[in-house]
């Protein structure tokens, strides 16, 4: 069995899953509670932060790594959970006469760019459309960007955790998952929308990892 370690970004995500199952570990840097199948970890928004939390989770023992909470929409779709089935990071790359040209993260950004999504372990049985997300430090509050950024990555979620995650797993050589539901559209109503949305994205995105959590268990 798999020993399952989870990444949110917000504590209104974290705490959406399994409310008051397992234990606060108050000795450390940031908010961290287990139980027997699961380990979360949520250090606060971003790549920094969510690299921090998956590095953590990894030392103490989980060999995969999933991207849970909230995104934004910035593809077609409905406003619901989704599985995600690759991850970019779209503020990693080359600034070039007024250009900028994404990279793989961790890649050396010269030359031709290697363009190479991270990808995630197969889904083991959710019931849940499929979406590819990327992922910046930056919150999208404009919809014009948001569709340009939807056409050159090909994705339809873009989020500030899950790409950063996907590149800890892959320096650890360990496998990752990600299920993220649409809290608002990045677009100039974005924050609003985020912020009457965000408890609804949440619920919806840790039942789905739960019920992952479990299928797992039974592999």
């Amino acid at each position: 069995m798999p020993k399952i370690g989870i990444v949110t970004g917000l504590l209104e995500e974290a705490d959406a899953f399994r409310p008051g199952v397992g234990r606060i570990r108050r000795e450390m840097p940031f908010y961290f509670r287990e139980d027997e199948d699961f380990m979360l970890a949520c250090a606060g928004i971003g790549k920094v932060n969510g690299s921090m939390a998956a590095s953590t989770l990894v030392s103490r023992g989980c060999d995969l790594l999933v991207s849970m909470g909230s995104a934004g929409r910035i593809g077609k779709g409905e406003d619901q959970a989704y599985w995600l089935g690759g991850a970019y990071q779209h503020d990693y790359g080359a600034c070039r006469r007024e250009e900028f040209v994404a990279f793989r993260a961790g890649s050396l950004p010269f030359g031709e760019p290697d363009r190479q999504p991270f990808l995630p372990i197969d889904n083991p049985g959710l019931d849940l459309p499929t979406a590819t997300i990327i992922t910046g430090d930056c919150f999208i509050e404009d919809e014009g960007r948001a569709g340009a950024m939807s056409l050159d990555f090909d994705a339809e979620l873009v989020d500030m955790e899950t790409g950063a995650v996907a590149q800890v797993a892959a320096m650890h050589n360990i496998g990752w998952a990600g299920v993220r539901a649409v809290s608002d559209g990045a677009n100039e109503d974005g924050a609003n929308e985020f912020k009457t949305q965000l408890l609804n994205a949440a619920r919806m995105a840790a039942s789905q990892v739960d019920k992952m959590v479990q299928l797992l268990q039974r592999v």
